[in-house]
């Protein structure tokens, strides 16, 4: 009996590790997109809107 529950016990330490390595992964993506978002956001603030390209008439 011991033996199953130290191999029992070994899984779910290993799956426990693997989905923790997971969750950090998804939340470093997120607050990295969250951070470019907010950069992109404030930089468009900042800078002076581009000139409009004046249409050119045919004919």
């Amino acid at each position: 009996m011991s033996l199953w529950l130290s191999t029992a016990n070994r899984m779910a330490g290993s799956f426990r590790g693997q989905a923790t390595a997971q969750a950090k992964r998804q939340m470093k993506a997120a607050v990295t997109e969250a951070t470019n978002e907010n950069i992109k956001l404030w930089s468009a603030a900042v800078t002076a809107p581009a000139a409009k390209k004046k249409a050119t008439r045919k004919g």
